[in-house]
């Protein structure tokens, strides 16, 4: 166990190298093997290609830690500690988030999003059915999920200036507040 997870590593730390040169969609999983010291058929091993191994970082990154605080009902900390992960490595997520297409990385970021979210309403409404016929948990996850993914997207599209607190604090402004009242509020 302990050596795949080092063949990992390797494998995440060459891919961030090598993303701070070239694209995503340019990078060759020859590349990739080759900076982590491993041969092609070992990244195989661990991943489909290297837009699995992106969501793999994205992940373990910033999904991974950010779960315990969500299923604790600590949604505001889970918001703020999405933009904390993700800071830390504002230059790799700065370079990713240029991947568009089928496997962009906004898809990944939106699609993770997802699954964390609807697992979260799936726990604490068990059994539970709206009196909406089409607001279901997969409709709830993937409305919060996009809104949440296009925030995280924009943020980081515009440098990342703006501080992990900000950024919880617009989410749960938007979310509060109806598009009338906030037209009526802007300037």
């Amino acid at each position: 166990m302990r050596r795949k997870e080092n063949v990992e590593k390797r494998l995440i730390e060459s891919f961030k190298e090598l993303a701070q040169k070239t694209t995503v969609d340019k990078m060759t999983i020859q590349e990739i093997t080759d900076g982590a010291g491993v041969i092609r058929p070992t990244f195989y091993n661990h991943f489909q290609d290297k837009y699995q191994l992106l969501e793999y970082i994205f992940q373990s990154e910033v999904i991974g830690p950010v779960k315990p605080l969500i299923h604790n009902d600590m949604l505001d900390e889970a918001i703020v500690l999405i933009f904390v992960q993700m800071q830390k490595d504002k230059r790799f997520y700065g370079r990713v988030c240029r991947l568009e297409g089928q496997n962009s990385f906004e898809s990944i970021v939106k699609n993770a999003l997802y699954e964390t979210l609807l697992d979260f309403i799936d726990e604490k409404s068990r059994n539970k059915v709206s009196r909406h016929k089409l607001l279901s948990h997969e409709t709830l996850a993937r409305y919060y999920s996009e809104f949440l993914g296009f925030i995280v997207i924009a943020w980081i599209r515009d440098g990342m200036i703006v501080s992990p607190q900000e950024m919880r604090d617009l989410f749960n402004y938007i979310k509060d507040h109806s598009l009338y009242e906030i037209i009526r509020e802007m300037e």
